[in-house]
């Protein structure tokens, strides 16, 4: 199972020169991915109705994934970068395959995509996106872009996208795979039809485990081997470290091919704090 780690953005602050220590930190401790969560706006939440439903207000710094890993690529050999979940509906999808292309590209083929419809309908109007049908654009971004990675020139008709006999270039050199989040029974339906995966996130291991296991059995359904189809839990919060061990072991029995450890809520409010944590974790899972 691969044990990666989720970027500490929140309790960075926004550091720009945190990302690098960072990033090499997880690489040279063993850790197998860095996971980036994904917004492009925070957004005040008094006085709205509906009201917001997230965590993250207008105070909460973001870098954007692809940039970020774009710049980790060219200072790591090893490491997986992933997203967890990049907005995908707020997005234009050529524009997301072309940056998807080219991190997979310039990090020898070390991009996960993983993608979600998100909750904040501030981004999607500031975006030039409607909310509403953001789960149906989503799925007709994600056949666009496996079509963009693979085929030599799209020509595709779309409810949302108009692609009109043209061509990515250059191609990764594979379909970067694309991972499905959230936490509704709509997202683990498409992922079972869509996804290479599945990235769970709170509620602790049990809910995550059991969660796990519905979208395994719908994915038999679709005919679809399970065996192929990845499932990540981003584990937050943990308590002692033998707590976190613990979790581990457990999402392993639970056949899950990945987890992310998250580092924030420790009160830890700086770079090196965060790397010094990520050591003692990387002894106690006894990373290579």
């Amino acid at each position: 199972m691969q044990i990666g780690v989720v970027y500490p953005q929140i309790e960075l602050g926004g550091d720009p020169t945190a990302v690098l220590p960072f990033g090499r930190a997880v690489e040279e401790l063993g850790f197998d991915h860095l996971l980036a969560y994904d917004h492009v706006l925070g957004a005040v939440h008094a006085g709205r109705t509906p009201p917001l439903t997230g965590p993250y207000t207008e105070r909460d710094p973001f870098h954007d994934p692809f940039v970020m890993f774009a710049y980790l690529a060219g200072v790591t050999k090893r490491i997986e970068f992933a997203t967890g979940v990049l907005i995908l509906p707020q997005r234009q999808t050529a524009l997301v395959a072309r940056q998807a292309a080219d991190v997979d590209l310039l990090s020898g083929g070390r991009l996960r995509l993983g993608v979600g419809v998100g909750w904040s309908p501030v981004e999607y109007q500031a975006l030039g996106q409607e909310f509403r049908s953001r789960g149906s654009r989503q799925e007709e971004q994600i056949e666009l872009l496996r079509r963009m990675f693979t085929e030599p020139v799209v020509d595709f008709a779309g409810r949302f996208d108009r692609v009109d006999r043209a061509a990515l270039v250059p191609k990764p050199t594979r379909s970067v795979p694309i991972w499905l989040g959230g936490s509704s029974e709509a997202a683990f339906e498409r992922a079972a039809r869509l996804g290479d995966g599945f990235i769970f996130s709170g509620g602790g291991v049990d809910h995550a485990t059991d969660d796990w296991h519905k979208v395994q059995e719908l994915v038999r359904a679709q005919g679809r081997p399970t065996e192929t189809f990845g499932g990540e839990y981003v584990m937050a919060p943990w308590g002692e470290i033998s707590d976190l061990t613990d979790q581990i072991e457990a999402w392993q029995r639970a056949g899950g091919t990945h987890v992310s450890v998250v580092t924030m809520g420790r009160g830890l409010d700086s770079v090196d704090e965060h790397i010094g944590l990520l050591s003692t974790l990387a002894n106690a899972l006894d990373r290579p």
